[in-house]
């Protein structure tokens, strides 16, 4: 009997989420659309986010200043929201009508992250270039 491969994802099309400069009187957001792929037999797939932040915490820091941020993950692209990542814990239910890994055939885009920073953290930030790394892991369900 031959071997039988596991199921498999993979995510491709991240880039930098550079604000730039903030204004502090509105939320903050930024989108990307991502290719989110999986080869179990729905294209299900779970999805866990970890931060750069004490614990894993979605913080972008600047010396000892931090700013809190929220993490929204969608599985259509194109998307301003989705379901809010809570750092460390998995989101299941997620599916993708991708049939291939790197979205060369098809959309090219099948979920979408967005970013946000609250208007109500912004007005309490001190002045600063902030940066952090958000890892996002993805795996079959």
């Amino acid at each position: 009997m031959p071997a039988l491969a596991a199921d498999k994802v993979r995510i491709t099309g991240f880039s930098d989420v550079p604000f730039g400069v903030v204004s502090v009187t509105t939320d903050q957001t930024l989108s990307q659309s991502i290719c989110a792929y999986s080869s179990a037999s729905t294209g299900g797939y779970w999805v866990s986010a970890q931060g750069s932040g004490s614990g894993g915490a979605f913080t972008l820091d600047s010396g000892a200043a931090q700013l809190p941020y929220d993490v929204y993950w969608a599985d259509s692209s194109g998307q301003t929201g989705g379901r809010q990542l809570t750092a460390g814990s998995t989101a299941t239910g997620f599916t993708s009508a991708i049939s291939q890994q790197f979205c060369n055939s098809g959309p090219p885009t099948s979920a979408s992250l967005t970013i946000v920073l609250r208007a109500s953290v912004l007005t309490g930030a001190i002045a600063g270039s902030y940066s952090g790394t958000l890892e996002i892991t993805l795996g079959p369900e």
